[in-house]
């Protein structure tokens, strides 16, 4: 009897050869136009500098690049501290029926495959491909119960990680499994780790990658996995989910219904489960020209989740704020915008977005909470120091597949994101030959074509 993990495997295997269509294909390089976009800025930040003081005897000699600067490391090393630098400004995709950041453990790995094995891009965007399907599918049977301890990106990532960079190694279908197999009894991070403030959460993306890439590397060699792993009776959907998943539907439609074309490409740079009211909110006050000096009252209703885990009021630390809805339902109004400025220090300890912050009154709203996972949406109402009332419902974020980012749009966010740390030039460089991914040779080329400075170093 076939596995689920035996599917999948034969799946991504299959995609070694087999030619993609100019949609799945345009839309991977959208994902890793944006993963670079977020990794950029991340990897002059910690944790990922720290993790490459602490890994310093990895670092400078090997046959992958740490981004932004392109210093040389091992394979895995630079697997796991480009997936932290890549989820350390919450810029990263999302895949919303998953609840799950698929780009930064899948393309972490993908690239440092790629540089190891010498491959081109072709190579690099069906190994991608090959890790969101495999994973985006897993998350979405594993959930929405598995996200209550656990946190999709560190666990389902690994699965990601370890078919993207089995493809890119060239595995064939029996290895592909194996490397699965071994996958999933690597698979951990406590969703703990982001109800306090620490670093463990992007180091959850990091960790995820290197657990990828080092399964596929082992499979290349003969070592086996539980290829049950997924639905046997001990295995990763029965701890880590329970017991009545649907794995038929898991991978019922593979090759068929393509997810990575319903990726959600952040539009704030804060977690996913504020995005709704920011928009909503942000929606109001333009359309009504709304200060924030004229504002009482600022009611924001959305799902459970959103409450439970950005309810903070009262954030701390640029972490914390980026987890709390009211001090970012706050910033859009006060600043303008929800991007990396409003988590600077000088709006932290702005007074204005503190007074704003403690008039949301943040609830969890009926419908909003039904349509969850599959919708992520919000009620806001603004009430101003006249009586009046405004209201907008957003069914959606900006940004998620049913009112995405244009590619106009996803480029100037690379921009935003990369030219502080690059220079305009470099950053243009690199996003040009990412553009053109399909055509390039070896991707080991990729940052060192382009006259990066070594920001990292």
């Amino acid at each position: 009897m076939t596995t689920v993990i035996q599917t999948y495997a034969g799946f991504a295997a299959g995609l070694r050869s087999a030619p993609l269509s100019d949609e799945v294909r345009h839309h991977a390089v959208r994902a890793i136009v944006d993963w670079f976009a977020a990794c950029v800025p991340g990897g002059v930040m910690a944790p990922a500098t720290l993790v490459a003081e602490a890994l310093n005897d990895q670092v400078g000699a090997g046959n992958a690049s740490l981004v932004p600067g392109g210093r040389r490391a091992t394979a895995q090393t630079a697997a796991l501290i480009n997936g932290t630098a890549s989820h350390t400004v919450e810029f990263d995709d999302i895949f919303r029926d998953g609840l799950y950041h698929p780009g930064t453990p899948t393309i972490s790995a993908a690239l440092a495959a790629a540089e190891l094995a010498g491959a081109d891009g072709d190579r690099l965007i069906a190994g991608v491909v090959a890790g969101y399907e495999v994973s985006n599918r897993i998350a979405m049977a594993v959930n929405p119960r598995h996200y209550d301890y656990w946190h999709t990106t560190a666990t389902v990532g690994c699965f990601g990680a370890a078919a993207a960079a089995a493809v890119v190694l060239d595995l064939d279908a029996e290895q592909t499994a194996h490397a699965l197999g071994t996958a999933a009894t690597m698979a951990a991070g406590l969703q703990q780790a982001f109800r306090a403030d620490a670093m463990s959460k992007p180091l959850h993306s990091g960790r995820a990658a290197e657990a990828g890439i080092l399964a596929a590397r082992l499979a290349g060699v003969g070592v086996t996995g539980a290829l049950d792993a997924l639905e046997g009776p001990r295995g990763f959907g029965a701890a880590m989910s329970g017991p009545d998943i649907d794995w038929d539907a898991a991978v019922a439609t593979l090759g068929a219904d393509w997810t990575i074309t319903r990726v959600t490409f952040k539009n704030h740079a804060a977690c996913g489960h504020v995005h709704a009211a920011v928009d909503a909110v942000a929606e109001i006050a333009t359309e009504h020209g709304i200060t924030a000096d004229r504002i009482t009252r600022i009611e924001a209703a959305s799902y459970a989740k959103s409450l439970e885990i950005c309810g903070n009021a009262e954030p701390i630390t640029a972490f914390e704020a980026k987890f709390s809805l009211p001090y970012c339902v706050a910033a859009v109004l006060v600043r303008g915008s929800v991007r990396r400025a409003a988590f600077e220090p000088d709006a932290l300890a702005d007074p204005a977005i503190r007074a704003l912050a403690a008039k949301v009154v943040h609830t969890v709203d009926a419908d909003c909470e039904a349509a969850f996972p599959r919708a992520r949406s919000a009620r806001a109402a603004i009430i101003t120091t006249d009586g009046k009332r405004f209201e907008r419902f957003a069914p959606t974020r900006k940004g998620d597949p049913d009112n995405p980012l244009t590619d106009a749009e996803l480029d100037a966010k690379f921009h935003e994101l990369t030219d502080p740390v690059l220079g305009a030039t470099p950053a243009a460089g690199l996003l040009a030959r990412l553009r053109r991914l399909d055509k390039a040779g070896d991707v080991g080329n990729l940052l060192r074509a382009v006259g990066l400075p070594h920001a990292a170093e």
